[in-house]
């Protein structure tokens, strides 16, 4: 295969010909293409704990270590699907692969949610279905996701001032998807659980007719590089589409069996952690001073990041129970399900609070007092541990009275989210701005791999409130990120100079 380097595509940071509130076109197109694709994924995560619990009849800590083992794969596979498409794919093609994978997946759990609850066909007897289900997800995602971000970035120069606002913009469209998706997780709980995944799957082949009408406003963007070829041969002289195939059909069934064991992803976890920073280092090492600089910068938060979205994600597991048993959510005299109300809060205070973060980022910017990247960073992790303390508090009030309010969970939701935007958004920005071009596609995996590391490990500490309640987790985490966050305010200056100029 061809060196992507060399590929005579449209130049990456060209100016795209038209614009819509002030920026390319090509971002709508990709902001409503990744909404819908948000509304699947998060149709499904918001039914899936409780999915577990009430039908699969799994414990409440061995349900979180799945849903931690499901999420590692989630956030693994990207690492791959990115250099896929650096070197033989293109971000476009990529996108119609996962998207497809995406969309049997959740049409997969429709006909094993609708096996169980209108055929009557015994549990025990389709749990392979279900975990051949997530690991279609988790194999669809990895094609998806890295690509669609890595698209976003092309489409600006590298000292473009909007990269960060555009991210912001693509972030805000990630959470109307995941808003919307809370009404479909609320029917499926109180109609039948195969209405939510029927949405999603729905939700998905939405996302991709979008993409396809709108890959004109792309401009050229996404292409496979120079030679490379689905037919032609690769390595031993098989075609390439062929070892694709093969590699697609050998991992489903290899995650589905791990993902069923999540306590194997999780050692696991720590054995593939140790040959890819090493990998990474290595690259470091080998590379011109600045580029080497800037990966480390990346290598160095993406190990932050993992200890943010590790916890972060406990949303979907840990804190879905905690409301579930936990919180008092009736309103004007009826009970809002737990899938609805846990799933709405976060994306909505997203898109109340994304535009105002982008003003001010900008703001700031004009006046030269922008927090850099990983003080950014720092923000982000203190404002989760804050939020966890929160929790820590509602989790007290449950322990006395029977049930914390709801406006405890707002609170907590609050705080989380404000630190979500000064991290997540600004991560993917960073990706694009410190990564060498060559590299782009893999370090966008190498964003998504931190999270998938954290996610299995977290699983294993949300796991823990079965036996030790949810009070002491929570405080746990709380005093583990406000660490995190201390440390890494005082690496931040070391961090700046290794940036070498970038923001």
């Amino acid at each position: 295969m061809s060196n992507p380097a060399t590929a005579p595509r449209t130049p990456p940071y060209a100016r795209q010909p038209g614009e819509l509130l002030g920026h390319p076109k090509g971002l709508f197109v990709l902001f409503s293409t990744e909404l819908w694709e948000r509304f699947s994924f998060y149709s499904m995560r918001g039914i899936m704990t409780l999915y577990m619990v009430k039908v699969l009849a799994f414990a409440g800590g061995h349900n979180d270590q799945i849903y931690g083992a499901y999420l590692g794969f989630v956030y693994a596979a990207p690492l791959v699907g990115g250099m896929l498409a650096d070197r033989l794919l293109g971000q476009r093609r990529s996108i119609y692969i996962g998207g497809f994978l995406m969309s049997l997946a959740q049409f997969t759990l429709t006909t094993h949610a609708l096996l169980i609850q209108e055929l009557s066909v015994p549990v025990e007897k389709l749990h392979a279905m279900f975990f051949v289900g997530l690991a279609l997800l988790a194999c669809g995602n990895g094609f998806f996701k890295p690509n669609i971000s890595t698209i976003v970035g092309t489409l600006y120069e590298q000292k473009d001032q909007r990269r960060d606002s555009a991210f912001t913009i693509f972030y805000v469209g990630i959470n109307v998807g995941a808003m919307l998706s809370s009404f479909s997780g609320g029917l499926a709980e109180k109609w039948g659980w195969y209405l939510g995944y029927l949405l999603a799957g729905i939700g998905m082949v939405v996302s991709l007719v979008i993409f396809a009408s709108g890959r004109g406003w792309i401009a050229g963007r996404g292409l496979p590089p120079a030679g490379a070829t689905l037919v032609g041969r690769g390595r031993y002289g098989i075609p390439n589409a062929v070892l694709l195939t093969v590699g697609v059909l050998l991992f489903i069934p290899v995650a589905a069996f791990l993902i069923s064991r999540p306590q194997w992803v999780q050692g696991l976890a720590v054995i593939v952690a140790i040959p890819v920073l090493a990998y990474l280092l290595f690259e470091a090492y080998r590379s011109p001073r600045e580029d080497a600089g800037r990966m480390i910068v990346i290598i160095v938060l993406c190990l932050f990041s993992m200890l943010f979205w590790g916890f972060f994600e406990l949303a979907g597991s840990t804190i879905q129970r905690f409301v579930e048993q936990k919180v008092d959510r009736t309103l004007f005299g009826w009970e809002v399900p737990a899938a609805w109300v846990n799933n709405f809060i976060n994306p909505a205070l997203i898109i109340l609070l994304g535009i105002p973060f982008t003003g001010l980022w900008v703001w700031l910017d004009r006046k030269h007092l922008e927090p850099s990247s990983p003080r950014k960073f720092a923000l982000g992790l203190l404002q989760l541990g804050l939020g966890f303390l929160v929790l820590w508090l509602a989790a007290g009030l449950a322990q006395e009275g029977g049930k914390s309010g709801m406006v405890w969970l707002f609170l907590a939701y609050f705080v989380i989210t404000t630190g979500e935007l000064c991290l997540s958004p600004v991560g993917l920005s960073m990706i694009t701005k410190l990564a060498p071009a060559r590299f782009v596609g893999m370090f966008m995996g190498v964003w998504f791999l931190s999270s998938a590391l954290g996610n299995v490990l977290a699983g294993r500490v949300g796991g823990m409130t079965e036996h030790a309640g949810f009070a002491p987790v929570f405080l746990g985490i709380a005093g583990t990120t406000g660490a995190a966050a201390l440390i890494l305010f005082i690496l931040t200056p070391l961090l700046r100079r290794l940036m070498h100029g970038v923001k």
